[in-house]
Parts: structure tokens; sequence; C-alpha cells
């Protein structure tokens, strides 16, 4: 691991006292039971306080409102808070997420940040191929969820304008645990899930858990796609001022990554129908093939080497955490937060370039009267028909295919806070300092292959010239992204490190708090990075060069160019809150906040030759939001209210279609979340409306004025249930209305409506039975579109990502 900066990690152990409760009774609050205005608030502010009294937007899920939603990825946990939208479809990872309207220009989570007990998973939410929900699971050793839109993220973490998400782990406060077994009733997979935790001493006690899981996956991939776990552990000690906790982690999982693939789109781009092709469903099938496992090629150094396609999405994480705080006298208050990681892995999935009829491909690579023949499976060596699979169509795949080398990472949060007398109330002073380093060292071995367009084990394509000379092998046509002009072959490695102190003052007097915080953040980021050239090397090793051993793309070492730069800004956040009553709440926000551009920069013209930035503006992009809500409740009834306001800056660069982006958008709109319980029934849902806009686009002008792409009017979810003893049963439902599929606002996305039923029986006290059933009408949702138009009147052929179709499981779980 590289730059592995540790500030303070262990200067709080000189301050160990003697033993007491003082940090039980603090990290009990840590595990609650329910969402309720009094739910304690510990992420992205400053010290803990309820719901009601906060001035922050802020929500929290409970592990067993978790187990409700029948969540395939832990993505799809988050597209059931309001204010986020969550395109999970990439399935373990890869989600695009978005919050309140900040756009979604490339992929991943730019503008929110991924955290695991306070902490970044990784620093940028949005690495090309490394996306923080990659390196992510949620499991039974998480006690809540709870997430913080806009408001005071901008200033108690980096990187994080929009919001942050957290994963909030059990310490083992509770005496207790569970085990369950989860199985796939209709899709093949297997879970095995544990935690335990509780006392071990009078000063001591700790929590162990995990997960681990086998199967092909939601879509039939025919091969194990998925197989892998994680074990997570906690250990705290007890002194009377305060406590100390050590966490560690190891993640090591294969999960099938969903890309954009074939689907059909007939009617006109205003009122568009989408659905599955003849032969091949995207939303239940997948161009994951038992005849499409091994890629040969070039590793990261130009040297052979062979990749495993069943790797997908494979993320190993081995970290270990320092959690302190301490009462030092005098009111002042010590805490530090300390996590360094291991990470490393890999990505590779098939991407559809293209799609065309057999003798269009064909003449495509190897000239007017050239045919396909299939190089595998049972029709070895036979012509490639016009009408295979119904649909009659061969896909352009490229490979993409990262190795993952280095994304070790490093964070430090202290923080030094004091309550002193102010008039006629108390005002909170936190002084911190947050420190990270996050290293990015990655290759891109893309390779492309032509495949049949089939959803059960699809055979690769060979290509033979007029003349009989075969232009391929087996599928492959170039050791290269050779449908996408020979780009992409890349190696980069390059460290950003970060320093920001803050402050926050917050002023408390009766039914009033008002707060502010400023944070300043100054990163550098060294290192290097190379592009590739196309070459010609016998990479079979039998002496003979193939044609598609004249288009190898190898990465240009010789001309190595150099990262040397550095960044800086300031954050701010003013908040207040007045308490009507003990049940009725008033706030209201104004922040700014920055979000540090990363290796997305690279390769493009940001970067000058000397490895310096061409322009500040392109390092970082800003972010004002305005916020103003009402928390209410009466009896069983719970309500709250939020209007927002954001203006975002961005520059960006988007891999699959080569395209840089340059823009400056506004997002208005409210949030309602709402809470009821009486008796037996249980509900909870969100409702956000947003109307977004771009409103400067220095590289498409004409885009000034368009609604972003993928960008909703409305964006709902709910969850009712109701008891009957041991039984009880409900559903979860979330959806959309419909969006654009691009900025230029040609092609609608249609809206969508996921519902979600499940049901659990008590066996015994300590036994249950549940069933849960994801997207149970199997609606095709579409999340994402490469095409912006199609023919009106046509079967048009799109790439496109889908929701899940219809996936049901059950668990055994028992808990003791």
């Amino acid at each position: 691991m590289k730059r592995m900066t540790i500030v303070c990690a262990g200067a709080l152990l000189a301050a160990l006292g003697t033993t007491g409760a003082w940090a039980q009774s603090a990290d009990q609050s840590a595990e609650p039971e329910t969402t309720t205005v009094d739910e304690i608030v510990v992420t992205a502010v400053a010290g803990s306080s309820t719901t009601l009294r906060s001035s922050v937007s802020v929500t929290t899920l409970s592990a067993e409102a978790v187990e409700d939603l029948a969540p395939r990825s832990t993505a799809e946990i988050f597209r059931s808070i309001p204010g986020i939208r969550s395109e999970s479809s990439g399935g373990e990872g890869n989600a695009n997420i978005a919050v309140r309207g900040l756009p979604i220009s490339t992929g991943g989570a730019k503008f929110l940040q991924i955290q695991e007990d306070g902490l970044p998973v990784l620093e940028f939410g949005d690495i090309a191929f490394g996306n923080a929900d990659i390196f992510t699971r949620y499991d039974a050793t998480v006690a809540r969820v709870q997430a913080v839109r806009g408001g005071s993220a901008s200033t108690f973490a980096s990187n994080s304008p929009g919001g942050v998400i957290n994963l909030i782990t059990q310490t083992g406060t509770r005496e207790g645990g569970s085990v369950a077994l989860t199985r796939g009733l209709d899709f093949d997979t297997t879970r095995g899930d544990f935690q335990f935790g509780g006392r071990i001493s009078e000063t001591m006690f700790g929590s162990i858990g995990g997960f681990y899981r086998t199967g092909e996956g939601a879509r039939d991939a025919g091969y194990t796609g998925e197989e892998g776990g994680q074990v997570r552990a906690s250990l705290t000690r007890e002194f009377e001022a305060g406590y100390v906790r050590l966490s560690a982690k190891y993640l090591n999982d294969r999960a099938i990554g969903y890309l954009p693939s074939p689907i059909r789109v007939t009617g006109t781009n205003s009122d568009p129908s989408w659905g599955p092709l003849p032969g091949y469903d995207a939303s239940s099938q997948t161009l994951h093939s038992a005849l499409f496992r091994n890629s040969p090629g070039l590793d990261g150094a130009n040297g052979a080497r062979v990749s495993d396609i069943a790797d997908g999405m494979h993320p190993e994480v081995l970290s270990g955490g320092l959690e302190a705080s301490f009462d030092l006298g005098a009111g002042w208050t010590l805490t530090d937060k300390f996590r360094i990681a291991r990470a490393t892995g890999g990505f590779v999935s098939p991407f559809t370039a293209g799609t065309g009829s057999p003798t269009a491909i064909a003449a495509g690579i190897g000239g007017a009267g050239s045919v396909a023949r299939y190089a595998n499976g049972a029709n070895t060596g036979q012509l490639v028909p016009t009408t295979a699979n119904g649909n009659g169509l061969l896909a352009q795949i490229v490979l993409f295919d990262v190795d993952i080398n280095d994304f070790g990472n490093m964070a430090n949060d202290l923080k030094l806070e004091r309550e002193f007398a102010a008039g006629t109330g108390t005002l909170k002073a936190t002084f911190g300092y947050y420190r990270s380093s996050q290293q990015i060292d990655m290759d891109w071995l893309w390779n492309s292959y032509l495949l049949e367009v089939k959803g059960d084990n699809a055979a690769l394509v060979d290509v033979f010239s007029s003349t009989g000379v075969k232009q391929t092998q087996n599928g492959l046509v170039g050791y290269g992204a050779t449908f996408f002009g020979n780009c992409c072959r890349r190696s980069y490695d390059v460290g950003y490190d970060i320093d920001a102190p803050y402050v926050a003052l917050s002023w408390e007097a009766g039914p009033l708090i008002i707060d502010g915080s400023l944070r300043y953040d100054s990163g550098t980021a060294s290192g290097t990075f190379a592009d590739g050239i196309v070459a010609t090397r016998d990479i079979s090793g039998d002496g003979v060069i193939q044609i598609p051993e004249t288009k190898v793309t190898v990465i240009d070492f010789a001309n190595t160019k150099p990262v040397d730069y550095d960044w800086n800004y300031a954050s701010w956040s003013i908040g207040a809150n007045y308490q009507v009553s003990d049940d009725m709440a008033l706030f209201g926000r104004a922040s700014r906040g920055g979000r540090a551009n990363a290796d997305r920069l690279l390769f493009g013209p940001a970067i000058l030759a000397n490895g310096n930035i061409r322009s500040s503006d392109a390092a970082v992009d800003m972010v004002d939001q305005y916020e103003a809500g009402v928390r209410y409740r009466s009896g069983p009834v719970q309500l709250f209210a939020t209007a927002f306001l954001a203006k975002t800056e961005e520059t960006n660069f988007e891999a699959t279609s080569q395209t840089f982006t340059d823009a400056e958008y506004e997002a208005k709109g409210i949030e309602v979340e709402a809470f009821y319980r009486n008796g037996g029934f249980d509900f909870s849902g969100g409702v956000t409306w947003t109307n977004a806009e771009i409103t400067a686009d220095r590289l498409n002008p004409a885009n000034v004025g368009n609604t972003p792409r993928r960008q909703a009017d409305w964006v709902y979810q709910a969850t009712g249930s109701y008891s009957w003893g041991a039984l009880r049963v409900g559903a979860n439902v979330v959806g959309t209305t419909e969006s654009y599929a691009q900025f230029d606002n040609q092609l609608v996305l249609p809206g969508y409506v996921i519902v979600n039923p499940f049901a659990s029986y008590d066996l015994t006290e300590d036994l249950s039975l549940s069933l849960n059933v994801n997207n149970v009408f199997d609606e095709f949702a579409v999340t994402e579109s490469e095409e912006g138009s199609i023919t009106p009147g046509a079967a048009n052929v799109l790439r496109a990502r889908t929701l899940n179709g219809r996936t049901a499981s059950v668990t055994l779980r028992y808990a003791f």
C-alpha cells in the first residue's frame, strides 16, 4: 500500500483510565430498534442529536426494515431512502446513485459518499470500474443504515456535498445473535449469514459476523456467477472516561456484473415501448455464458495472461480500524476514528458495443462475402442462420476487463469537542482534522469478441472471408477495444492525499438550535498514466501471426505521462432548528461543498504534459444547496417534509461513450417521508418531486434548458406490513415516473413500479421462516440506455440496463 500516512491513530491510548459505563451507554444508541423522530443522528453531524432536533435531512433504516426490502444488492437498499435515486441494475455493485437531482453524467456515486461506521469505503465514489458499492456488502453485522442528504455532509466529510450513506455496524452492546440461511426459489443462490455479540467481561464486549453465498445469481449465466463472502468483527474496551474499539473486516467476493445489453424498442422517441428481444430477455438473462469464460491477452505489463470472466466484480479487502473516545475533563471530549485498508481485485464483464445481422457483422470484419460460423458450442463450425434465436443478431462485445492492482486507502478523523455556557443557552464547539490517502492503481485490458444474442449459454462466433481466410480466433476479433476504435488500453497508478481541518459551532437555547460549520480541503495527486498503441504480437505463441494478432493494443510505457497537481476548496454549512412543540420542529440550512475529481480526469484535456491541471475548475466541482423543512408527529403518525434547491457544476468523462462533460445544473424539489404504526399495522414511505435543468453546457450548448438524463420528476417508495400473532405479511414498493435516456432529451425512459411482497412466520419464539419476492410482477424496468433516440415505427435494438426480473427467496433464521 502506498502513501499510507497515519495521523493520530494511537494518540488517544495515553488517556486510558479505569473501568466505567460511560462508553457503553453512549454506544447503545448506535443500535436502535425503530425509525422515529427520536432516532439518534450520528452521521455527518457534530456530536449526536435526535432527528426531531436536527437541522439536516436524515433517514434511518433499521436492520428489520432492510429485511422487508428483499434486496438483491446493497444498492437496492438505498433506493428506499427519499431523495436517493439508486439505479441498482448492475448486480451486486456498479450501481449509479444520485441524490436530489445532482446529475449522473457518468456512473457511480460522484456527489455521495458511502461510509462504514463514519469513514469512507473509498474516498471517491465513482472511480472507473471501482465504484464504492462494489467494495461494500450489507450483511447481519449492520445494525442500521443512516443517510444524510445535503446539509452538513459538505463539512463533516470530504467529497460528499450531496450526502452520506453510512452503514453502522453491530458492536455487541446487545447480547445475542442470529444465524440465517437463504435459498433462492426461482434463481440459483444459497447464502448463510451470522452475527453474534455480547459481553466478554465487565469492561469488554464485541461482535463478529458475516456471510457466505454461492450460486448463479439473479439471471441465467450458465455457471456460478456469485461466490464469496465477508467477515467483520469489533472489540470494545471500556474505561471510566471512554472507550477504545478495534475493528477488522475481510471481504473476498465474486459477483457477476450486468452491463448494457440488447433490448427491443418500438414506437416513437416520446412514446416508446421497451421489452425483451426474441430469444433474449435482459431482465432475467445475460450475455454471460458457460461458452464464454476465458479471455486470453496481455496483462498490465504487456505480458501474457488469461482472464476468467467468472471473476466478475471481485473485491478483496482487508481492513483494520481503531475508534476511541475519551472525556478529557473540563468539558473536553476527544474522539478519533481511524481505518486502513488493503483493497485489490478486478472487474470483468461483457459490454455490447453494437448488434447486427450475421451477414452485416461478417462483412464489416472480413469484407464482402464473408460469413459467420459458430466458434464453439453444439453448432461449432456451422453457419449462423439469419433467424438464429428468433432475433437473428450477433453482438459486438467489448470485454471490460480491469485489474485493480491497488485501491488501498487510509482515513483518520480526529475531533475535539466541548460545551460552553453561552448566554441563556449552551455552545458546543467541534474542532476536527481529517486526513486520507487513496491509491488508484489499475490496468484496463479490454478485448473484443463476437457473440450470438442468446439468453442461454450464447456461443462465440468466428468470421471467414469469401476466400475462406479466418478473420478471428475462437470468437476474438482483436486484442483491444477493436469496436471502440482501439481505445482504452490504459494503465495508471495515482495517489490522492487529502487534508481537511474543520470547525463547527452549535448554539442551543431552549427550543432553538443554530449551527454552522466550515471545512477546508486541500489535496494532492501524484503518479503516472500510460495509454495504448496498436502492435502485432504472437499472443497464442504458435509462431503464426493470425489476423487478430495484428490488432493487439499494448500499453505504451515509452510515453508514460506524469500526474502532479493539487487542489483546494472551502465548504460551509449554516443551519437552524426550532422545536415548536414536543411533536413539531422546523429547520433550514444553506450549504456549499465540493467534490475533487480523481481518475476520470486522466487521458483527457484537463491534464497538461507536465502533469499539472489545466484549470482549477476541472479539479473540483462545487455544489450549492438550500433546504427548509418541517417534522411533525401526532400519535402514530410522523411526517417529514423538506424543500430543496441544488446548483451543481460538473466536469467528467464516461468510458463507454468516450465523452467528456463540462456543464452546470440546477435542481429543486420536495421530499416527503411518512411513518404510521397502529396495532399490527406498520407503514413507512417517501416521495420526492424533482425539477432539474441543465443551466450551462460548454461542450454541448444545445442541451441548455434540458432535463439531465435519467432524472425523473417523481421517485417514490413505501413499505407496509400487518402482523397477526406469529404471522406478518407486507409489501415494499419502489417506483419512478418517466425520464430521458440522454441529455438531448429525445428518447424517453419509461417509468416503472416494482412491487416486493414479503411474509414471515415465527415457528417458535426464536425461529422464523420468511419469504421475499423481488419484482413480483416481473416488470421490465429500464434504468439506462446507451442510445438517445430510435427510428420511429421500426423495431430498434438498443443497449440498455434493466432491473432484475422476478426473483423469490426463502430464509430460515434462528435468533439467540
